[in-house]
């Protein structure tokens, strides 16, 4: 076999990685140091030995991710036979794969997926269907009971002791919670709809249950998964169960880089893989390909004090004279003044702005920047915000869609309902319940145990009007009539040629593309959008962007799949009226930063409480994420870094006063650390107070006066 030209693109450490031969191998790689390129020559190494591209899985945590490893994989080896790879996410892999094999585990491959905030709404309903806020108690909100199911579920956890360690104060709720979660869970399985952790449970069942489970495994002859660090418990027995027979797997991530367990992923799955799966060979990727030196000298040392990892001494080619900048500045204003003045002197130098970036620990820290760039008139774009997809009109739009695609799902039922004028929840309440109610015949099954009616919610709504409040007729009839041109079904009630997709509510039938659905429901929407929210403009140029997107898809349930699981991040309703001129500033939270890199990065706050944050130090699993919180930070910058500690933080204690607290360098920056950095201080700074941890001793001033 011939070796490939592109292999000797690769040092030394990333061709082990991709030329590795069978077996489990774990890749430790490092910030910078190329793993989506090694990820992708593996892939195309494994297709160039003769592995059929159908027998390999490529689990990522964005579908972007994956489609750039899958295009580079494509420019080394035929790209119509890498087309043919298994890429995605664990969610969208989870998918697909149900879609075949769920029925061994009596899910229908027809079922639609709720995304977390539709999650969120319909334990809402259950909340206030038990009437579990009506005592003199606070009870945990939507959001609340949202988060501790999905940790418990995603972490393997009781609920007592989820509530124990991360919701204290909800523990005497314990039994409430529970009934809401199997009413939760019962609730789905009548409405034939699955949540994100659903997904990952139904996949795990499979890969655990006899004779399907190895015949899962044994689809695939290699797995290969990025990102390892970001796992959770559920998703790692999901891979011990694909590879209980086939051990190929092929696991890259950066235990230093491991800062999502709010999100219940944890870091041992990284550093027990070894355990995990025996014999396994680990290879340490550490020549940066982003950084200069002297950035990766200050990363370096403070991943040094963490109390377990993966040794590695992350080194560049690139050189430079320029230390990193430790900045004391005088309190938060002085803080964004000296920020400003070195975006500005860098931008004069010819850096634009779009390639520095301004990151902090909490989405609040920035508030004060903000309204200091605001005054300058320095354009900025700040992430960590709402998803395009969790924004109210796309929201409406997908409910709308859901109801066509599976017209049992009473979430999408309920929302879409709430939007005619005149209608509350509980006129919507009993238009629901007369949709609803079932003919003489006798009742059939879903396909997953629960009963429904013969004739669904949607075909009743399309044949008769139900009671509706008097000032809702005329919408109420829109709305129908919009949905019976969504199915095909002119206003005479013939049926249209056309024939892509017939939904299943009324077979036989032949709807128009998805696109023209969009459209159609578009044009319905247009008024009542313009009823509920004041920048209805931007709004419905979203859904002509949706519409554009749709013109892609075939298939309904495709697009309805792909929006729900890898939604767009941003919404054009959030970025603020556009800019003369195209360059802005980045404002992100380090949590939304990993993944990026700029020419400059400022890092605020590095005090004691804002980095490490307050709110993580109660144990030093804790404390050991912040540090590689701040490890992520400081290795985003590619050529200049500077980090701010302000001495002082004010806080309005008194309705006619301020006082002021004096802060503590933060504990990461050790005296080890100080010696990487160029320390300076601001005109208005009050001097450079000593390292964290290490306190100056006036006592041997004294002895120096005595002589």
């Amino acid at each position: 076999m011939d070796t490939p030209i592109w292999l000797g693109d690769l040092n030394p450490q990333q061709r082990r990685a991709v030329t590795g031969g069978d077996g489990p191998l774990l890749v430790i790689a490092g910030a910078g140091t190329g793993k989506t390129k090694t990820l992708a020559c593996r892939v195309a190494w494994l297709i160039h030995k003769g592995v059929d591209p159908d027998r390999i899985l490529l689990l990522t945590f964005t579908r972007r991710a994956a489609a750039e490893m899958l295009k580079r994989a494509g420019q080394l080896v035929d790209a119509s036979i890498v087309g043919r790879v298994w890429g995605g996410t664990f969610h969208a892999v989870a998918n697909r794969l149900l879609r075949v094999y769920g029925q061994a585990l009596d899910l229908p491959p027809e079922f639609t997926i709720m995304d977390q905030s539709d999650a969120a709404d319909m334990m809402n309903l259950l909340r206030a269907e038990l009437e579990l806020a009506k005592g003199d108690k606070r009870f945990p909100r939507k959001e609340t009971l949202a988060a501790i199911y999905s940790r418990s579920v995603n972490a393997r956890e009781k609920l007592a002791d989820t509530l124990e360690v991360f919701y204290p104060w909800c523990s005497e709720h314990k039994e409430d919670i529970a009934r809401i979660f199997r009413e939760f869970q019962d609730r789905k399985k009548q409405q034939n709809v699955l949540d994100y952790d659903d997904l990952l449970l139904f996949l795990n069942a499979l890969a655990q249950e006899p004779g399907v489970g190895d015949a899962l495994g044994d689809r695939f002859e290699h797995v290969l998964v990025d990102e390892y660090q970001d796992t959770n418990l559920l998703q790692s027995e999901i891979l011990l169960g694909l590879r209980r027979r086939q051990r190929n797997i092929m696991v890259v991530g950066d235990d230093a880089q491991s800062i999502y367990s709010f999100r219940a992923a944890t870091v041992r799955n990284i550093l027990d893989f070894p355990q995990q799966f025996s014999g396994a060979e680990i290879v340490t990727l550490e020549q940066n390909y982003r950084s200069v030196q002297p950035i990766l000298h200050v990363s370096n040392a403070v991943m040094a004090h963490a109390k377990e990892r993966y040794t590695k001494e992350l080194w560049s080619s690139r050189v430079s004279s320029r230390k990193p900048s430790l900045v004391y500045c005088r309190d938060e204003p002085d803080q964004c003044q000296a920020v400003v003045h070195r975006i500005l002197e860098h931008l004069e130098a010819g850096i634009p702005l779009r390639q520095q970036a301004v990151l902090f620990r909490a989405g609040h820290h920035s508030s004060v920047l903000e309204v200091e760039l605001t005054r300058r008139k320095i354009p900025f774009h700040k992430y960590g915000g709402l998803r395009f997809i969790e924004t109210a009109h796309i929201k409406d739009m997908l409910a709308m869609l859901r109801i066509l695609e599976n017209p049992y799902d009473q979430l999408s039922w309920h929302r879409v309902l709430l939007m005619l004028p005149g209608v509350g929840p509980s006129s919507a309440r009993r238009i629901m319940d007369d949709l609803w109610q079932a003919p003489p015949e006798p009742a059939r099954t879903n396909g997953h145990g629960a009963e429904t009616p013969v004739q669904s919610p949607l075909l009743a709504m399309l044949e008769r009007a139900p009671r509706v409040p008097a000032g809702s007729t005329e919408h109420y009839e829109k709305l129908r009539q919009t949905l019976r041109a969504c199915c095909g079904i002119g206003a005479a009630g013939k049926v249209r040629k056309r024939k892509p997709e017939p939904p299943r509510e009324t077979r036989g039938q032949a709807p128009p593309p998805i696109a023209t659905q969009i459209e159609i429901l578009r044009r319905y929407y247009e008024p009542l959008c313009e009823r509920m929210h004041d920048n209805a403009r931007m709004r419905l140029k979203d859904l002509e962007q949706l519409e554009q997107i749709a013109s892609g898809y075939r298939s309904r349930q495709a697009f309805i799949t792909d929006l729900t699981l890898d939604p767009p991040h941003s919404t054009s309703d959030l970025a603020g009226a556009p800019y003369l001129e195209e360059d802005y500033l980045i404002l992100s939270t380090i949590h939304s930063a990993k993944g990026c890199e700029w020419d400059v990065v400022h890092v605020l706050h590095a005090a004691d409480g804002m980095i490490p944050s307050d709110m993580s130090t109660g144990d030093s699993e804790g404390v050991d994420e912040e540090r590689r919180l701040l490890y992520v930070a400081l290795t985003r910058a590619k050529d200049f870094l500077y980090v701010y500690f302000p001495l002082r933080y004010y806080h309005a204690k008194y309705r006619f006063g301020a006082a002021h607290n004096f802060a503590k360098l933060s504990r990461f920056i050790t005296k080890s650390v100080l010696t990487h950095f160029e320390q300076t201080t601001t005109p208005q700074g009050d001097g450079l107070p000593h390292a964290a941890g290490e306190p100056a001793d006036p006592r041997k001033r004294m002895r120096e006066l005595w002589g």
